[in-house]
Order: C-alpha cells, then structure tokens, then sequence
C-alpha cells in the first residue's frame, strides 16, 4: 500500500517489468489548482524509472488529490490538499539530452535499453532528440514559487504539522 514517509516522500510500491523511459503526454485533472494552472490541456514530461506509484492508491489517501497523469507512464503529479507537499514522478527538469545520456550510459553497461519512447524522431537514436517539455517545466517551477513557496512563512514553525 502506499505511504508517505516521515520525509514526505511517496514510497514508489510497483516494480515495472521493464524501465519505463521516454517523454510522455499527460492529464491535466485540477486546471485551476494553483501548480497546474497555465498548463495546456495535453503536455509532456520525461519519465524514467523501475517503479511506480498507484494513482488509485494515491486518490485513496485523503490528504492527497492527484494533479496530472498520463495513459502509458501513469501518475505524473500529486500534491498535499493543503499544498504543503508537491510529488513528480516524471523528470520535467531534464535537458534535452538527459535521456539520450541514461540510454547511453545503460547501454554501456550492456543492460540492452529500450530505446526512450517518443524522444528521437521516428524512435530513431541517431537523430537528434526532440525538448517538448521545457516550457511545461519552467511553468511548473514558476507556479510551485508563485503560490506553493511564497505562501510558506518564513519561520517554519508558524506551520502546522503535517498529519
């Protein structure tokens, strides 16, 4: 079952069968929830990982709501109701050539990778890859500063503790 760890850090409970890698389109379910307003209705977001993270098991923990999923990578973003904690399961903040490097790097070391889906055009790793999620990561970043950050006091302890 899903739990959230005296760091407020999702325990990742799904081993994949295989690395899920590539850039993904994804949900938006709470438009105008305050981290995701600004988004477009459709958006991609790296993910590589072994694991997962149940969306239904997310959606049944009430402190939690889940933000932006994405048919083949699942959960993308979650969040604390009371907006005190943000979780990603994808990579937003990667440079364009961050997956070619994982997939270099695992391919070295004979792990045989897929290659990271919808990353090179036409799935081919000799054509330079494609950034479709620098603007969805710099709007993230900007609206977790504008209304997550800035309305944290400055003295931590004026917080309420997180149940």
């Amino acid at each position: 079952s899903l739990t959230i760890n005296r760091l407020g850090t999702l325990s990742l409970n799904g081993l994949l069968p295989q690395k899920l890698s590539g850039v993904y389109s994804h949900q938006r379910l709470q438009p105008f929830h305050p981290l995701t307003r600004g988004l477009d209705d459709k958006f991609y977001i790296p993910h590589s990982r072994n694991t997962t993270v149940s969306v239904s098991e997310v959606n049944a923990v009430p402190a939690l709501e889940t933000l932006a999923i994405s048919h083949k990578a699942g959960l993308a973003i979650a969040a604390r109701k009371d907006g005190r904690q943000v979780f990603f399961t994808g990579h937003c903040e990667y440079d364009c050539d961050t997956l070619l490097k994982e997939y270099m790097r695992d391919q070295a070391r004979g792990l045989n990778p897929a290659i990271p889906e919808n990353y090179f055009p036409d799935d081919n790793p000799g054509l330079p890859p494609m950034m479709r999620w620098r603007s969805t990561g710099y709007l993230l970043f900007t609206n977790w500063v504008n209304f997550i950050y800035e309305g944290t006091p400055f003295e931590l302890s004026e917080l309420p503790p997180i149940v």
